[in-house]
């Protein structure tokens, strides 16, 4: 059985996007993702301040197998980096939702609500 908690909202390209108490969006890959990807070796994270619109890539994950963009589930401005994950790439592997990427001030809030539920995600990937 696949690792989806019901927190949070997915994209079709395997972020998670969890909405807090500030307003803010916070942002990282599923597990179905970092298990796809293998064992992580780096991350390279967007610059806050940065603006990003929705489903743009905003950062990028290398793994042994492959390198892959990271999508903004929501657009806005970065306002927050998870400055551990770049020294400690495979804490992503270890946690994919306890080891955010970024977080992001949301410019179109209702942007979230386009995005999948668990259970939409769940049946994406075919868990």
């Amino acid at each position: 059985m696949a690792n989806i908690p019901a927190n949070l909202k997915y994209t079709e390209s395997d972020e998670w996007a969890r909405l807090e108490a500030d307003g803010t969006v916070t942002v990282g890959i599923t597990d179905f993702a970092q298990e796809s990807l293998g064992d992580i070796v780096f991350v390279e994270l967007p610059d806050t301040g940065r603006t990003v619109a929705q489903d743009e890539a905003s950062c990028v994950i290398e793994s042994v197998k492959a390198a892959a963009d990271v999508h903004a589930p929501i657009s806005g401005e970065i306002v927050e980096t998870n400055a551990e994950v770049p020294g400690s790439p495979d804490m992503v592997n270890a946690d994919a939702y306890g080891n955010w990427l970024f977080r992001v001030k949301p410019s179109n809030p209702a942007e979230l609500e386009k995005l999948l539920s668990p259970e939409a995600y769940a049946k994406k990937i075919g868990a």
